[in-house]
């Protein structure tokens, strides 16, 4: 959420077994707190409950420290695992994920200004700062480092156990919101709602057509004379989050599938990096599976 004058604004996600109650015990709690909620979304699946609640507070009243305090044990108190952030100050922490592909970690780090061209640094157009990067394999540990960035291993043997040293990576670096530069793996449920709205996601199709794998060779065995690419939030249900931008391109007569995919890894930066710019720049509202200006 964007900022404004003397306002800080903060996200609460709580996630645990499901009861009565809830929702207006935290409410009222954030009431008590001095806090205007901004929003709150809430699920319940197979009976695991979930809750995102957004809130603003004066900078002048709050005291964070005191408030996650009184936040984080109301959570324990009812079996609630529970991640408080608040805003803050300058330029927002941005997380990579990779695994192989270096096209979007290269166009991530020249728009952070950490690339290089010819010698010299690329000219910074993202308003964020890259904080690490995280990889389920070691193939692009190399490119980071060159940028001055803390690159981590994770095991993916175990999910849950990757999962868990991700988000302590997360929190130790303190980022803020993630990017996922065609980083192959399905993240769960339980992760993407602990960051619901904060990371992005760029898949190699017009989603909502051709979710899932391979989703070159579906648009080119479907024989589609426009492919394209697409920016969006994660969501716990795969590809199907809130669209943050687009691109697309023509099939040529005849045009093999090598060549489709080589035209849409370069649609994939750009498309990419509009949509994190997005991100970043404009105040946005979400509702309904849609991504809609507040300005």
């Amino acid at each position: 959420m964007a900022s404004s004058k003397g306002i800080l604004y903060s996200s609460l996600t709580l996630i645990g077994p499901d009861r009565k109650g809830i929702i207006a015990r935290f409410t009222q709690l954030f009431f008590q707190l001095g806090a205007n909620i901004e929003g709150l979304e809430e699920q319940v699946a197979r009976g695991r409950f979930s809750m995102t609640v957004l809130a603003s507070w004066d900078k002048k009243k709050v005291n964070p420290e005191a408030a996650r305090a009184v936040l984080l044990r109301e959570a324990e108190a009812v079996h609630m695992e529970a991640t408080l952030r608040f805003e803050t100050p300058g330029e927002p922490k941005m997380a990579i994920l990779v695994t192989k592909e270096p096209h979007i970690l290269e166009g991530l780090l020249a728009a952070t200004g950490l690339g290089k061209t010819k010698g010299k640094k690329t000219k910074k157009t993202l308003p964020c700062r890259p904080v690490v990067v995280i990889g389920n394999r070691p193939d692009l540990e190399p490119l980071a480092k060159k940028a001055g960035l803390p690159f981590h291993l994770v095991d993916y043997k175990d999910r849950a156990k990757a999962e868990a040293e991700i988000r302590r990576l997360l929190d130790s670096y303190g980022a803020q919101f993630l990017v996922l530069a065609r980083f192959m793996k399905i993240l769960s449920p339980d992760f993407v709602w602990r960051w619901k709205n904060k990371i992005i996601n760029i898949h190699p199709s017009l989603l909502p057509a051709f979710p899932g794998a391979n989703a070159y060779r579906q648009a080119f065995e479907k024989g589609v004379k426009v492919f394209g690419v697409t920016a969006h939030f994660a969501t716990p249900q795969l590809d199907e989050g809130p669209i943050l931008a687009q691109e697309a391109a023509t099939v040529g007569i005849g045009e093999p599938l090598s060549e489709i995919v080589r035209k849409g890894q370069l649609l994939e930066t750009k498309c990419l990096l509009a949509g994190v710019k997005l991100f970043l720049t404009r105040k946005l509202d979400i509702y309904w599976g849609r991504v809609h200006s507040a300005e």
